[in-house]
């Protein structure tokens, strides 16, 4: 585990320098870039999020969730189902998962949003909105499991998922960025070869052993190179 202030810390002790040259202000930038570099290299369970909304009858289209700024990324799933009741063709809680598709396959599908049924299909109109295709003839509730851009790392937020259980990755990919500002390549291919190996064993946890179950797909082989007897 490793907390804001030892990160800092770390960072200046690895680069053997000081506040004067490697402020709080670009450390911070560090921090946040090494971040955000993890966050998309790796689909840790611990990014997934959920939300329900309701979906308005006759209308398509739904706001994805979150405020600006925003901790959506993408979704990963998308349900709708009757809350209370029966409702538009459901019973009491029966969901309906809803497959994604491009927006060419909706306007071919369902050329007519002013015609109504059941959800069956959903696509991305922009960054900000999801439309769903029949349009919907009732005001189901929609389900998003999407994927969260966590808090970063800061003076107020002293530990987060990646401080706390990916130390080691962090601290190697804030000091690719430090020794990228020092102008120093030698030491930032040095750190880039040990993020990438540290990287990929979280990777690997994160991607392969947490996804899979050992009953039904076996242990997860990972190849281990040898040289020649």
């Amino acid at each position: 585990m490793t907390t804001y202030s030892e990160l800092v810390t770390q960072i200046r002790d690895y680069t053997e320098t000081d506040s004067n040259v490697l402020t709080t202000t670009i450390i911070n930038d560090f921090i946040e870039h090494a971040e955000l570099k993890i966050f998309r290299q790796v689909d840790s369970d611990a990014f997934r999020a959920y939300a329900t909304a309701a979906l308005t009858a006759s209308d398509p289209f739904i706001a994805t969730p979150g405020q600006v700024p925003t901790d959506f990324s993408y979704v990963r799933t998308v349900a709708i189902y009757s809350a209370a009741g029966s409702l538009g063709g459901l019973t009491n809680n029966e969901r309906v998962i809803l497959t994604k598709k491009d927006q060419s396959f909706m306007a071919e599908y369902w050329p007519n949003r002013t015609s109504t049924g059941i959800p069956k299909y959903y696509a991305n109109w922009d960054q900000d909105t999801l439309f769903v295709a029949p349009t919907p003839n009732a005001a189901y509730t929609i389900e998003l499991a999407y994927v969260a851009q966590p808090t970063g790392l800061s003076s107020s937020t002293a530990t987060t998922w990646i401080s706390n259980n990916a130390p080691a990755v962090l601290l190697y990919a804030c000091l690719i960025e430090a020794f990228k500002f020092l102008k120093n390549p030698e030491m930032m291919a040095m750190y880039t070869q040990s993020y990438q190996g540290a990287i990929q064993v979280l990777s690997s946890e994160q991607m392969g052993f947490r996804r899979r179950d050992d009953n039904r797909d076996g242990t997860v082989r990972i190849p281990i190179p040898s040289g020649n007897p």
